[in-house]
């Protein structure tokens, strides 16, 4: 029943394809209605919410999919490929992206780890960069609420905070809870280092500069990194840049501009890295991509915010 109203609200806010800002800050109503392969994006912490249609993320190599009966997590800042792979104009991709306010989301944790007896000595062992979550009673039910009180300004204004955060308790205690409390939590140095990276990604960074900043040796921050995002370090750093190039070439920016923007010293540097990566040139792919709005949009907010 939840879930009808709220693809009903989407429906009544989008009727043509994008990105639009609600009058609640971090979250926004998107509509697709056409096929999209994968493609590189930058997902900042996020939730994803799909209430019509199918959409994919890929990790590393690892696929998720996920559409009305599961949410997809993102806890911490991750390169990786989105596409929405059975959008029609008939059927089109329907969803909420709910940014999770970094915080609010730590202070939520934290005091959630206090009740929760002996979760300091829980063990992690799979990555908490991405998870896909059961849509349950609790989590329809908050977005519900979250997104009803949007049409009377007043409400929003005295409800929103309290509704976002009852939003990301049940977040918490979800499924996708176990990842994302590693990445709020006490304990949580690699989503911090992460922070650091995203917010510097056009400057030089190397181990040394990541593993100081979270207090590790660079052999225990190496493998804690890893067995937290599937990637080395430097791995993550270039697939981050490389994917955030990717976009903004896709939007438009020519390839000086977009290699500068995202750190490298020269675009024939940036050129040889990305066709390794992509299997073609930046010009030839530019030239043969189309990325969802949703996806260009969101990389601009996200870069320039």
């Amino acid at each position: 029943m939840r879930k009808e109203q709220i693809k009903q609200i989407i429906k009544d806010r989008i009727n043509e394809d994008g990105l639009i800002d609600t009058s609640i800050k971090g979250v926004k109503l998107f509509r697709v209605s056409h096929t999209h392969l994968c493609s590189p994006a930058v997902y900042e912490p996020v939730v994803v919410a799909i209430l019509s249609g199918v959409k994919e993320a890929i990790v590393d190599g690892k696929s998720y999919l996920f559409d009305s009966s599961k949410y997809l997590c993102c806890p911490i800042s991750m390169p990786v490929e989105a596409g929405t792979p059975q959008a029609t104009k008939e059927d089109p991709l329907l969803g909420v992206y709910i940014s999770l306010d970094t915080k609010m989301m730590r202070e939520i944790t934290i005091e959630m780890e206090s009740f929760i007896k002996g979760h300091s000595k829980e063990s992690y062992t799979s990555s908490p960069s991405i998870a896909v979550s059961s849509w349950d009673d609790s989590f329809s039910e908050a977005l519900f609420r979250l997104l009803s009180i949007e049409n009377d300004p007043v409400d929003t204004a005295i409800l929103k905070e309290s509704r976002l955060r009852e939003l990301y308790y049940t977040i918490l205690k979800g499924e996708a809870g176990k990842s994302a409390r590693r990445a709020f939590g006490v304990g949580n140095e690699i989503a911090r280092s992460i922070e650091y990276i995203s917010k510097r990604v056009e400057q030089p960074i190397s181990i040394e500069d990541m593993a100081d900043q979270v207090g590790m040796s660079r052999a225990v921050f190496h493998r804690k990194f890893k067995q937290a995002t599937t990637m080395s370090p430097i791995q993550f750093v270039k697939s981050m840049r490389l994917n955030m190039g990717a976009m903004k070439l896709a939007a438009g920016m020519n390839i000086n501009e977009a290699a500068l923007q995202v750190g490298y010293v020269s675009s024939s540097q940036f050129s040889r890295e990305f066709k390794r990566m992509y299997g073609q040139s930046p010009k030839q792919w530019s030239k043969t991509v189309t990325l969802p709005a949703d996806i260009i949009q969101k990389n601009t907010e996200y870069i320039y915010q």
